[in-house]
């Protein structure tokens, strides 16, 4: 018997304010409000019955469904197919320009439009709060809406379907469009139909344009355009901070134990994120992200933290919550403790993200705090440049002086370099020069005589997947012979049967490691395609998309035995990954056709 392939069967939406994971029964199992990090008022991914329900689906449960997006737009429809008639669920959040400033509400719009036939349906809205320990309460408000109490805030669903058909979870007969609109924490007082089709409609235009607005490589280019778009829902706009992804305490594998919140700002997954979007020629992402790490960088004491929250706050306590995790997955983890650990190569790539805005003539930023932040960065660089840290993939108790953290400084001082260079700093140019040395002298260290390749650490016995950055950052770019070779190495090394990339097969803090990181499949693929062999890269770029749900979302991981999706979803590092590699694969095949 063969076994099925896991995926997450369910799409997003989003405004940039918050976002809804929403399923093919057309039920949102993964929503928080108001903010991206905080408590779940529907969460049956994670938490089962206790975490609510808000679904639209056929009464009868023999249907068959299908999800799509509108083109170029982040609007879901689910589709659902059963005896009686056929019908579709159009899911979005309103994004769209409204008083000199982007409309981008808590609120929920959800239409149900008849396809064919005499459809019964059945709506059931069902809120929790405090991680399903509170139920929300119905109450009717006039002829309607429904208001939800009993929690912490007040919910208001405004809609033309029968409001006891709701409360009752009765079955309809469907037989005109319906619209429900959910509101945090604010009433709908315009008119639902046309508003609802007002805002979809604006709401369509404003992705739409966002997409025509941005360069793409013509290869794969459905791929990147998703990607671009699932990468511009994870950034919360109030602040510019950019999350590494929407969820938390998906497994890695199953019954591993390796189930992290990932609903914070990483520096280094931002790096990476602004780095697509500025491929993309999107730099409004870039702008706001500056504001905020200016802030969380004035209130940052001696030492940046790997990781702060949406609104630059430090501690980000970690806690189990009690409920069944998804799959029966537990521990379910609320926080990371990662923001205590020592992770050095935050700062170069704190100057790796804000160095468009010194160079680049389209964005170029006039700020003497921007200079003075990138002086602090670089001395912090110089002290660091030789203490051990927990690294790139954050071991929580081996400290080492990582290759994976010495690139990124030498990368640092490399942007300082052309920094100092365009500003006409000598002083700083100087001390980035001597610091150049420094740094490249710390990474040779971690090269391996007998083998021919750069270990995880100076005088370490195993690799790991960050040392491909050594290639794809142009670490190795001057040595053709010996960036093959360390790639020949490092396939050996890490390489599973089926073509993934595994993080590192060494055993850490929680064991062996059973599941392959997207990121590295993507950076595997670059460097393929650096140092000459286009085919192999295409051949594996090609294999990591195919892992994509039935809407071309990535996960975190994939068990290379069966291509299983794991790990937190949407990972906005494997979309950067297939971004960033699609560009790469493409400038090569023109290359080819100009020679």
């Amino acid at each position: 018997m063969i076994k099925a392939r896991h995926t997450y069967d369910f799409g997003m939406i989003g405004n940039c304010s918050f976002l809804s994971y929403i399923d093919k029964r057309a039920n949102i199992v993964w929503q928080c409000w108001p903010h991206f990090d905080s408590d779940f008022v529907f969460g049956s991914l994670i938490a089962g019955e206790k975490g609510g329900e808000f679904s639209i689906s056929p009464a009868d449960d023999d249907y068959s469904s299908k999800q799509y997006y509108v083109k170029n737009t982040n609007v879901l429809v689910t589709e659902f197919y059963c005896k009686s008639g056929a019908f579709k669920v159009i899911d979005f959040a309103p994004r769209f320009g409204l008083y000199e400033r982007w409309h981008k509400p808590l609120k929920v719009f959800r239409k149900i439009q008849k396809i064919s036939g005499n459809p019964v349906i059945k709506v059931v809205c069902n809120p929790v709060s405090q991680y399903g320990e509170v139920k929300a309460e119905a109450n009717l408000g006039g002829s309607n809406h429904i208001t939800y109490t009993n929690l912490p805030f007040r919910l208001r669903l405004t809609t033309n379907v029968s409001l006891s058909d709701i409360i009752k979870e009765k079955s309809f007969l469907l037989t005109e469009d319906k619209y429900l609109v959910l509101s945090y924490n604010s009433k709908m007082e315009l008119p639902l139909k046309s508003t609802f089709e007002d805002f979809l409609q604006k709401t369509k235009d404003y992705w739409k344009t966002w997409i025509r607005h941005a360069t793409l490589p013509n290869y794969f280019q459905s791929e990147v355009i998703r990607s671009a778009l699932i990468l511009k829902l994870h950034q919360y706009e109030d602040t510019g901070a950019i999350i590494a992804s929407g969820t938390t305490s998906l497994p890695e594998h199953p019954k591993a134990g390796r189930n992290w919140d990932y609903r914070y700002c990483w520096m280094r997954d931002a790096y990476f994120t602004l780095a697509a979007l500025n491929s993309l020629s999107h730099f409004d992402e870039m702008e706001a992200y500056a504001h905020y790490i200016q802030n969380v960088f004035i209130n940052a004491g001696d030492i940046m933290q790997p990781v702060y929250t949406i609104d630059g706050t430090a501690s980000i306590t970690e806690n189990e919550i009690n409920v069944s995790g998804y799959k029966d997955n537990k521990p379910v983890r609320i926080g990371n403790a990662a923001y205590h650990q020592i992770q050095n190569d935050v700062y170069g790539q704190v100057i790796l993200s804000i160095l468009p805005l010194f160079i680049d003539e389209r964005i170029k930023w006039d700020s003497d705090s921007l200079l003075e932040m990138v002086e602090k960065l670089l001395q912090k660089i110089d002290e660091t440049l030789d203490q051990p840290d927990a690294g790139i993939w954050e071991y929580r108790a081996m400290k080492q002086l990582h290759t994976g953290t010495l690139i990124f400084h030498w990368a640092g001082i490399k942007a300082v370099i052309k920094i100092a260079k365009q500003l006409e700093q000598e002083s700083l140019l100087k001390k980035a020069e001597e610091l150049l040395a420094r740094a490249k002298k710390n990474i040779e260290d971690c090269f391996d005589q007998g083998d021919q390749a750069y270990k995880a650490y100076s005088g370490g016995d195993h690799y790991n997947a960050s040392e491909l950055l050594l290639i794809t950052m142009n670490y190795l770019k001057d040595s053709p012979q010996r960036a093959e070779k360390h790639l020949e190495v490092l396939e050996k090394n890490l390489k599973s049967e089926e073509g993934f990339i595994y993080r590192y097969r060494a055993r850490d803090d929680f064991g062996d490691t059973h599941s392959a990181f997207m990121i590295c499949g993507f950076w595997y693929a670059e460097a393929l395609a650096d140092v000459g062999r286009l085919e192999d890269a295409q051949e594996l770029f090609e294999k990591l998309i195919s892992t994509s749900n039935h809407l071309g979302i990535l996960s975190e991981d994939i068990d290379p035995t069966d291509s299983s999706q794991w790990g937190n979803f949407a990972q906005t590092y494997s979309h950067v990954g297939l971004i960033n590699t699609a560009f790469k694969i493409n400038s090569k095949l023109d290359k080819l056709i100009f020679e």
